[in-house]
């Protein structure tokens, strides 16, 4: 094995651990063997491995180093005191954590007991004689005054360890820095341009004062507002006491019940720990505030559209902990009036849309000579809008000349204003397969688990249902978002969800809706519910309908006829959760693929129910008694083939 390569090279973007200690009490010994113990967890350290004489100062890259750590180890030793330089690096990190908020120091009294440290005594004692000799009182007293800080935080002490165990007491070291580290980092892409601004917001946030501080993000869709937000939170979150990031709020509220979900991720994700179950916005309001008002938490709103959302998840300043921080995104600044500073995001200068419209289309930051007009044509009519940068620059990737001026002679006959129509090109340029499969997405699946969305495209389409994923987010269509989940019994884990831009999401509807835009029994595909419910309760619906979805679960009309099935011969997909369904079950699509039908109330599964194509039954929350009631149902559902695709079949 490799000795670890030291961090003695001028830091390049923040460190997790700094580790500071004398030198010749424990460079060779406890500290080399604690730094490559956190190297090898993964944890990117700092450690000054200068051995030569040193100045009075404390040098730019060392003090920058300081600064851009998140932890600051702190390893006390018999003679820790004697040095200057110690006792001056400890000042410059007791002044970087009381400046930030929640920058965290950990001491570790190695063979010392924390007293010592606390009061002078001892070796520390002994030191501060000869400090009082040779330097200015006030230089003394700031030395003093941070070690009587640093001797009164939380930390480790090696005598608290049986028998004085260093590797059990390393051990125990690496599992609370991971802790401490334990941040919820979102995925954002490698290269980012233009995001100037998240500088100017961490440094607000980061100023440290005891109130809660609100900031608002806004600007039109596409922009980059949840990208900055998720580039601000993955820089601040190690430094709270809990986080969280609740994403697309205003697409996820449009659920059923859907700001409760919200609320519970909210409390799970800063408790670490289940929270009482309950189904009601004004019970999760009060849980929020009684559990959370004495916690330091990072929470970002991301895509808020409506005031009820804000205060459902966060009513009040009063309801989170001091010092707690608050990021809001939104399009409509009329919602951050409570915000202590707004930022509008404008769209990329020339050069900017031309380096990420690079990225995209070439992966690198310019493009090639005998690209550079005709990428100049395309970004200017991507109108500095990164969404539709990124997703035409990854349409014309790996595409010839000629291909390239016909995408870009499409674009030209799109007015500048319509970035729909700009994005419908990189639509049109999928074959039929990945078409339906990305309508089926924007229609139907957007925030489902990625393994459960696979599963229903690969009844649906001829591909293999990874290779249209993959090919669909590296056309920038989707994006796959790691997501807490909770199961049927109640048990939180972590999955990966397909998401997509509400640009994008819209843009695909439309093409839907414009297929038949007056008669909705014509459409492919019906997601509105109030549509749904039209083309059911007036059996509108045609064989031209491939997918429907209707959640009636918080409607007092439930109740539906199989007969409004009879003529949809071609539905491969269907919700109906909470439907109440009479009559025979034959009258339903034998090519059904996908069947969601949560709180279902029958209590047997129907006999005549046809399901030689069915992929995917998810029957969660349901009155079954018996799934298996009668033999043909029984051979059905324990087929080979049937089993292959399964995944939720819930009692």
């Amino acid at each position: 094995m490799t000795e670890p390569e030291s961090s003695r090279s001028r830091p390049e973007g923040a460190y997790d651990v700094f580790l500071s200690f004398r030198g010749e009490d424990t460079r060779k010994t406890f500290t080399d063997h604690l730094y490559t113990a956190l190297v090898q967890a993964g944890i990117h350290t700092f450690r000054d491995d200068d051995e030569l004489p040193r100045g009075e100062e404390i040098s730019d890259h060392l003090l920058r180093a300081v600064q851009e750590s998140k932890i600051s180890i702190v390893v006390f030793s018999k003679g820790y005191a004697s040095s200057r330089w110690c006792l001056n690096e400890l000042v410059e990190i007791l002044k970087c954590k009381n400046r930030k908020t929640g920058q965290i120091v950990l001491p570790i009294f190695y063979d010392i007991d924390p007293s010592y440290v606390r009061k002078q005594n001892g070796s520390f004692a002994e030191a501060f004689v000869k400090h009082e000799e040779c330097f200015e009182e006030k230089l003394v007293k700031e030395w003093r005054k941070a070690l009587e800080e640093a001797g009164n935080l939380s930390g480790w002490n090696l005598n608290d360890m049986a028998n004085g165990h260093e590797a059990k007491f390393i051990k125990g070291i690496i599992k609370d820095v991971l802790n401490k580290l334990r941040r919820e980092c979102l995925y954002v892409p490698e290269h980012l341009v233009g995001m100037d601004l998240d500088h100017d917001i961490s440094d607000f946030l980061s100023t440290a004062t005891d109130d809660v501080r609100i900031v608002g993000i806004h600007g039109m869709p596409g922009i980059g507002k949840t990208t900055i937000a998720k580039v601000v939170f993955n820089q601040l979150c190690y430094r709270f006491e809990g986080s969280c990031f609740l994403s697309d709020i205003n697409e996820r509220s449009k659920q059923v019940n859907g700001l409760v979900p919200l609320q519970k991720q909210l409390l799970h994700d800063i408790l670490k720990q289940d929270v009482a179950d309950f189904d009601c916005v004004d019970r999760g309001k009060v849980l929020i505030k009684e559990r959370l008002r004495r916690k330091r938490v990072l929470v970002v709103a991301d895509n808020v559209a409506h005031l009820d959302q804000l205060n459902a998840l966060m009513g009040d300043r009063s309801w989170f902990g001091p010092r707690s921080r608050v990021i809001i995104t939104t399009r409509y600044s009329s919602l951050l009036r409570e915000a202590d500073q707004t930022y509008q995001i404008k769209e990329l200068k020339p050069d900017e849309s031309l380096q990420l419209f690079s990225w995209h289309s070439f992966k690198e930051t310019k493009p090639a000579e005998d690209y550079i007009e005709l990428s100049k044509k395309a970004v200017d009519y991507c109108g500095g809008l990164p969404l539709a940068l990124e997703v035409i620059g990854a349409l014309l990737y790996r595409k010839n000349r000629g291909e390239w001026e016909s995408e870009i002679d499409n674009l030209s006959r799109i007015p500048n204003q319509d970035i729909q129509g700009k994005l419908l090109i990189s639509y049109h340029a999928l074959d039929g397969e990945l078409q339906r499969a990305f309508l089926d997405i924007a229609c139907f699946f957007i925030g489902i688990e990625e393994e459960y969305v696979a599963k229903v495209l690969g009844a649906r389409c001829r591909l293999n249902p990874e290779v249209v994923l993959k090919t669909l987010r590296e056309r920038s269509l989707i994006q796959f978002h790691e997501c807490i989940i909770k199961d049927e019994r109640q048990l939180f884990g972590r999955t990966v969800s397909i998401t997509m831009h509400d640009l994008l999401r819209d843009m695909g509807r439309e093409v839907v809706r414009e297929s038949s835009p007056l008669l909705l029994g014509k459409r492919t595909r019906i997601w509105n519910q109030e549509d749904a419910w039209n083309v059911l309760e007036q059996q509108k619906g045609t064989e031209v309908v491939e997918g429907l979805k209707l959640d009636v679960r918080a409607s007092e009309a439930k109740s539906l006829s199989t007969g409004s099935f009879a003529k949809m011969k071609c539905l491969n997909l269907l919700q109906i959760n909470g439907a109440h369904l009479t009559g025979s079950f034959k009258l339903l699509s034998k090519e059904l693929m996908w069947i969601c039908w949560l709180q279902c109330p029958l209590k047997y599964f129907p006999s005549d129910f046809t399901l030689d194509n069915l992929a995917v039954l998810d029957m969660q929350y349901n009155n079954l008694k018996e799934l298996w009631k009668g033999k043909k149902v029984r051979n059905m559902l324990q087929s080979s083939k049937f089993l292959q695709y399964i995944i939720y079949i819930y009692m």
